[in-house]
């Protein structure tokens, strides 16, 4: 068993579509909180920084409490405010919409990582040349027009000209640094595009290499994760899983549907943790028989 980085692109984008089409489709508690558990897993798996979970912490309690502020249904007065109640039902959605944006922010992030470029660009390829190569340029530009910004700014406190103690001298400094960047990024297009014809682009028949091979480990990960997010979303669809949050809290029924659905959800959502904690353990036992 490999881990989700090295699985065949169409199986981690299937995986990804399956557990992130559930989290946009549903505000029910449970489903968020097994998301969250799921990227959160991942995350730390992937050593993400405390800071960055801080972050979200602090994001996720403003959106919380902006909902509230702004919305006075529901039928549960926790208290007034000038005259405006602050509702229990208008506190929980809000905390619900704002672990649903969480959960989305931390699987594209996942995501991310999991289709690099070369990836990105095999699953693009087949559909579209066109649209994949220009996807991939976008992915190359943007962390290279970072990294170029930053050794503008930094030749420019080396010349001497950025104050940070005055803001009229720093917004200059800054409008020069961008009119910097903008005249390097579009020299940068015209030699890439003078680059690409040089090399023959668009002048003969497209050919294309790809290194991916789709194995029965590739088969097996995508049919068990489509498997799950069509009983996911069957319980969705038809209301097995319809939590209301106005003007009443109202719990869905307990039916075997939805059961059928948490767990198959909250298998999904773990499914790249299990795998990992699969593949160690059968690591662990071949080091024992040596």
């Amino acid at each position: 068993m490999r881990s989700l980085g090295e699985l065949h692109p169409l199986s981690v984008f299937c995986y990804f579509a399956g557990v992130m089409s559930v989290s946009m489709l549903s505000l029910h508690p449970a489903l968020i909180i097994l998301s969250l558990l799921g990227c959160l897993t991942l995350l730390l798996h992937n050593q993400v920084k405390a800071r960055t979970l801080a972050a979200s912490l602090g994001l996720f309690t403003v959106l919380t409490l902006l909902n509230p502020l702004f919305y006075h249904d529901g039928i549960t007065v926790l208290f007034v405010i000038n005259d405006r109640p602050f509702t229990l039902e208008a506190l929980l959605y809000g905390a619900a919409a704002a672990g649903m944006i969480l959960s989305m922010v931390g699987w594209f992030r996942l995501l991310s990582r999991a289709l690099t470029s070369d990836r990105l660009l095999y699953l693009l390829g087949r559909l579209s040349p066109r649209l994949a190569l220009m996807v991939s340029m976008a992915l190359r530009f943007v962390p290279a027009f970072a990294r170029q910004g930053q050794r503008i700014h930094q030749a420019q406190q080396g010349l001497g000209l950025y104050r940070g103690d005055n803001a009229p001298d720093a917004l200059r400094s800054r409008i020069r640094e961008f009119s910097i960047l903008t005249t390097w990024a579009l020299e940068n297009g015209i030699v890439t595009a003078d680059s690409m014809a040089a090399r023959g682009y668009g002048t003969g028949r497209r050919t294309s290499y790809a290194i991916f091979r789709f194995t029965r480990v590739d088969a097996l990960f995508m049919l068990f994760s489509l498997a799950l997010t069509a009983v996911t979303l069957t319980a969705i669809l038809s209301s097995a899983l319809k939590f209301d949050y106005y003007p009443a809290l109202t719990l869905p029924a307990d039916t075997l549907l939805a059961r059928a659905g948490l767990c198959a959800y909250s298998v999904l959502c773990l499914l790249p943790a299990l795998m990992e904690g699969g593949e160690r353990i059968r690591w662990r036992c071949l080091q024992s028989r040596i």
